[in-house]
């Protein structure tokens, strides 16, 4: 949904969150025209060598989890350490630097529903040093 709403603008309930797929988007940011491919994982069961494969491919990592759902929140640190891993091994060719990372709380609006305290967040944020933000 997040991606869905990113390159439409608005918030769309009809489609499958379960199918993987690369989203192509143009946008202007501070003037300049930006190409984005955007590949939405959909947060399925993967093995090792698929979820190493996407971390490769990837230029920057916005790591979302939902805040009814504990179980997203706790794969959180293993995919930060996953893509800090990958990215600064020295089989890599694009240096040393790592790419930029952000962890995201989805669905704040369900707040009867929330197993993911906003503190919770806040907190792997700060141990992770990672820029947090929570969203609906």
């Amino acid at each position: 949904a997040l991606t869905v709403r990113f390159i439409t603008r608005r918030f769309i309930g009809d489609y499958d969150p379960t199918l993987e797929m690369i989203y192509r988007h143009v946008s202007v940011i501070d003037g300049e025209m930006v190409h984005f491919e955007i590949l939405d994982t959909a947060g399925q069961e993967e093995d090792s060598l698929q979820i190493e494969e996407k971390i490769k491919w990837g230029d920057g990592f916005a790591v979302v989890y939902s805040v009814t759902d504990r179980c997203s929140f706790d794969e959180v640190m293993r995919l930060c350490f996953l893509i800090n891993h990958i990215h600064s091994s020295p089989k890599r060719s694009s240096g040393s630097e790592q790419p930029p990372v952000v962890i995201v709380g989805n669905k704040k609006d369900l707040q009867f529903d929330r197993m993911v305290s906003t503190e919770d967040g806040e907190n792997l944020s700060k141990a992770l040093k990672l820029p947090f933000y929570e969203i609906s």
